[in-house]
């Protein structure tokens, strides 16, 4: 996640990283990388041909989670992922999802080599441009990864921001970013948009559905979240609360619909400061 650091070999990989032994996998990954550190603002997205064996991985793992997707995301998520429309059957390049999110909300995908610091990807947001990478998670787990991959960043981001409402927030969330001015209130912001944006969830037709890009790409996590601990929706709580991205989330935050999601969110995006965070700060701890 945005903000972690890790033991890392000279691939950029952790110890722990599912292809960290797989010299022909980091290899692979390094090079789809590449093509993401050559691209500059204002040229073509570069295509990455990807293999046989990559579209077969996209094929299993977006087919499974749509299926899931159907039972346990929020009707706005849906309606989102319907009006872009993926495709099943391979890898798709960022160029064709660029350019149909633009059409729906003008949002921007934009390709990046890796992990970006953590006021570029979010200040990114304000201008309504979402930093994504390119590589595909390693063959020997599909259903899980450890870093954003083309799966979460596509399935899970590129579907909320071909929403109307999910592209008003995430701009929303990358003006907040941008009135921080210190490490300690932009870390605050970065564990309500983890909370929300990527592992929220809201209560819909009697029961809890997922809206967060985190928990909607994630295959396991999805069949699991709601045995976590489901708290009321709280930013000061959620922004003083440490998470462990290598297991599922204990403790969720949900709030009672979506209208109200929109709302909440929206105001505290809005209100978001230096100063909000400085009177706020102490009242969270729990």
């Amino acid at each position: 996640m945005l903000g972690e650091t890790q033991v890392t070999d000279t691939f950029g990989l952790p110890a722990d990283h599912p292809g960290f032994s797989d010299d022909e996998y980091r290899r692979r990954r390094q090079a789809i990388a590449d093509v993401g550190g050559a691209y500059r603002p204002g040229r073509a997205i570069p295509d990455v041909h990807y293999t046989a064996d990559e579209d077969d991985l996209w094929r299993l793992v977006s087919s499974e989670l749509a299926a899931k997707h159907q039972r346990l995301a929020c009707a706005e998520f849906l309606a989102g992922a319907e009006r872009l429309v993926l495709p099943t059957d391979r890898v798709p390049q960022l160029r064709e999802v660029d350019q149909r999110v633009h059409e729906l909300t003008g949002f921007h995908i934009r390709p990046v080599p890796g992990l970006v610091p953590v006021r570029d990807f979010y200040g990114s947001l304000a201008e309504r441009s979402f930093m994504s990478t390119q590589y595909v998670r390693h063959h020997s787990v599909p259903f899980y990864t450890p870093e954003p991959d083309i799966v979460h960043e596509i399935i899970g981001h590129a579907n909320m921001l071909a929403s109307d409402a999910f592209a008003e927030l995430y701009q929303a969330a990358g003006r907040a970013s941008q009135r921080t001015t210190s490490d300690e209130a932009l870390e605050f912001f970065s564990k309500v948009f983890w909370f929300t944006l990527e592992f929220g969830v809201v209560r819909e037709a009697g029961e809890t559905k997922a809206y967060g890009a985190g928990l909607l790409s994630s295959y396991g996590e999805l069949d699991l979240f709601r045995e976590a601990e489901i708290r009321p929706w709280d930013p000061v709580e959620m922004g003083s609360r440490p998470y462990d991205i290598t297991h599922y989330q204990p403790v969720l935050y949900e709030v009672p619909s979506f209208a109200e999601l929109v709302d909440r969110l929206g105001a505290f995006f809005t209100d978001y400061s230096e100063n909000w965070y400085r009177t706020h700060r102490s009242l969270g701890a729990r």
